[in-house]
């Protein structure tokens, strides 16, 4: 592990394994560079520089207030320069989001981004957008201390998870892994309160876009990777049967990656 610097001071957490074409991997909402552990050996094994990082207020990285989706932006744009200039990015979730406008700002932020994957990126499209305050409620309740009620109120009302679904996360080990990661689910419905659709900019990025999909995903996700695809003409839409309920196959997910960048 390494750490670069984001345009704002923020020290990040970056993890390189392999060699190759480089693949900067951004996860999703209540995840670290260590749940895409086996998605980098994969893609190591496959001949890839794989890089996952630590998105701010998570695992090892810092973070820096105020919080804008813009700053995200800013995160990726510090780890694939600091990879060398130039990657791939595979971005699950929110990750894919981030990975997409990152892409529309490569003008400004001068780093170019090679190909973007984009796997279940959770657009709404006007659609059941979550309320607009739901970033200050959670914001309130980690600044109260009640974290885990923070986590719950964005399994709830960002993600659309059943309340039966969230007590029985809620009673597993997994569930005080994720806790720690409370102020960081006021960044992701940040995210996907301002950036619901996608910009213009963002549909008109003129590098290869592959979008991934599972075929067993929740149908939401499944709508948006189709609006997605129709939006983009120029993007290819890949619907993976090894992908299930949200969680990118790390061996199906290589395959196509690897094909692309070979």
């Amino acid at each position: 592990m390494h750490h670069v610097t984001s345009a704002d001071g923020t020290r990040l957490a970056v993890h390189d394994t392999g060699s190759g074409p480089a693949v900067v991997i951004v996860n999703g909402a209540l995840s670290t560079a260590k749940d895409a552990a086996a998605l980098g050996a994969a893609l190591a094994d496959a001949g890839l520089r794989a890089i996952t990082y630590d998105r701010r207020a998570r695992g090892d990285s810092g973070d820096t207030k105020p919080f804008s989706v813009r700053r995200e932006a800013e995160d990726l744009a510090a780890v694939i320069a600091g990879a060398g200039g130039e990657a791939a990015v595979l971005g699950h979730s929110s990750g894919a989001v981030i990975g997409l406008y990152a892409a529309s700002l490569v003008a400004e932020t001068g780093v170019p981004v090679r190909a973007l994957f984009l796997s279940e990126p959770p657009f709404h499209f006007g659609v059941h957008e979550p309320a607009p305050d739901l970033p200050s409620r959670i914001q309130a309740l980690v600044d109260a201390g009640d974290r885990e009620e923070a986590v719950v109120l964005f399994q709830r009302e960002a993600v659309g998870l059943p309340d039966a679904m969230i007590a029985q996360f809620r009673a597993t080990d997994a569930f005080a892994g994720v806790v720690p990661l409370a102020q960081s689910t006021v960044y992701d419905a940040t995210l996907a309160r301002e950036l619901s659709t996608p910009t213009d900019a963002m549909l008109a990025v003129d590098v290869p876009v592959t979008i991934l999909c599972g075929q067993q995903t929740f149908p939401f996700l499944s709508a948006a990777a189709e609006r997605l695809a129709a939006a983009m003409p120029h993007a290819e839409l890949i619907v993976s049967p090894e992908s299930v309920g949200h969680r990118l196959d790390a061996q199906a997910a290589t395959r196509i990656v690897a094909a692309r960048l070979a």
